[in-house]
């Protein structure tokens, strides 16, 4: 559910819609639990969208090492996918829970559920083999730690 900065309401816009008593934004009503609420209407805001979400990463080097971390929390390791191609590296899932089939109207929703994907071109080159490359998924943070490539120092070329 991807939502564009033209879709958000501004801060004094939000203000006038829980404070309205009466003046140019929706008129409040009654629910039958008391409590004013906006009319039931068309917000604006398209949830159909089919676009992944983006995943935060910190990406980082040692003197042997090249360490990109995400934070995960909430997706088990079956829900994610890790891969490297060409220095590229690819982190996707899917992060399930947030749908509750009973629900019939929001009030907030801020938590992003579904799927996601990030894709990184590494800043060095990096070892792809198995055994250089060590991804651990602990407390809700995925780390993946690569080995960077040695790299000769340049070689000087005499000039005769």
């Amino acid at each position: 559910m991807a939502r564009n900065n033209d879709d958000m309401l501004m801060e004094d816009e939000l203000a006038a819609a829980f404070l309205d008593e009466g003046g140019a934004g929706a008129p409040a009503v009654q629910d039958d639990g008391g409590l004013d609420q906006a009319p039931a209407d068309d917000d604006g805001w398209d949830n159909t969208d089919e676009f992944p979400g983006q995943l935060a990463v910190d990406v980082y080097e040692t003197a042997d090492q090249l360490v990109v971390k995400a934070r995960t929390a909430g997706i088990s390791k079956s829900d994610l996918d890790v891969s490297i191609s060409d220095n590229i590296l690819t982190i996707s899932g899917v992060l399930s829970g947030g749908e509750d089939e009973h629900t019939t109207r929001w009030h907030i929703q801020e938590c992003y559920w579904g799927e996601f994907s990030r894709t990184i071109a590494l800043p060095v080159q990096v070892r792809e083999d198995e055994n250089s490359v060590k991804a651990e998924l602990k407390d809700g943070v995925l780390t993946i730690t690569f080995e960077k490539e040695k790299v000769e120092a340049p070689k000087k070329i005499q000039i005769n």
